[in-house]
């Protein structure tokens, strides 16, 4: 392997490219103790050293360090771990080790936003966050499965209902213009349209 490029990222970190398309983040106190510069050649031994024992450390103590203050879903470690430059191959075994110790469970991590999401929230919106969380509709279902079985989630009609009140919004003598407005201001929070009209008519 041929380093193609070093480009400088801060005052104390270096990101080395090389000609197999691959590229990696390294400390410049790193890249002379490993003797890489640019058009220098990297052994398989020596990278495979800087994979092991340098990165996927690090990588593992990023992930350790990030999963002390909150929980994280996987898909929000790999984005964490990009921003440092690390290969897929160190993100998926550094993720997978955390994983291991049930560190980061995103079954756990959607069950918990939804029981904590779902005294205010409606289904469709606390799905869109966690889809855009990187949790599969698969995990999501069964998130929401235990929940029901524990029974720790609002109905949506209670949901509805504290909405209105919250809103003032009298339905007896609320004015066709105003129930509209209500309608679409609770579709717009992501309620079944079903129980949006038994709560306000239409």
């Amino acid at each position: 392997m041929i380093v193609t490029e070093i480009v400088e990222i801060s005052k104390t970190k270096a990101k080395v490219l090389l000609d197999n398309d691959r590229c990696f983040a390294l400390y410049k106190s790193e890249l002379k103790k490993y003797r890489i510069a640019e058009d220098a050649e990297i052994s398989q031994e020596y990278y495979d050293m800087i994979m092991g024992e340098v990165l996927l450390k690090r990588a593992k103590l990023r992930c350790m360090n990030l999963l002390k203050s909150r929980d994280y879903t996987k898909h929000q470690l790999v984005m964490k771990l990009r921003q440092g430059i690390y290969p897929e191959e160190i993100m998926d075994a550094a993720i997978d080790y955390v994983a291991s110790y049930g560190y980061v469970d995103d079954l756990r991590y959607a069950k918990s936003y939804i029981e904590c999401a779902g005294k205010t929230k409606s289904r469709r919106q606390i799905e869109n966050t966690l889809f855009g969380k990187g949790i599969s509709k698969e995990t999501i279902e069964q998130a929401y499965e235990q929940c029901f079985e524990e029974d720790c989630i609002t109905e949506e009609e209670v949901l509805i209902c504290r909405l209105l009140e919250k809103k003032h919004f009298d339905r007896e003598n609320a004015t066709y213009e105003e129930c509209q407005k209500m309608i679409g201001f609770l579709y717009r929070k992501g309620f079944a349209l079903d129980n949006i009209y038994k709560a306000v008519g239409g």
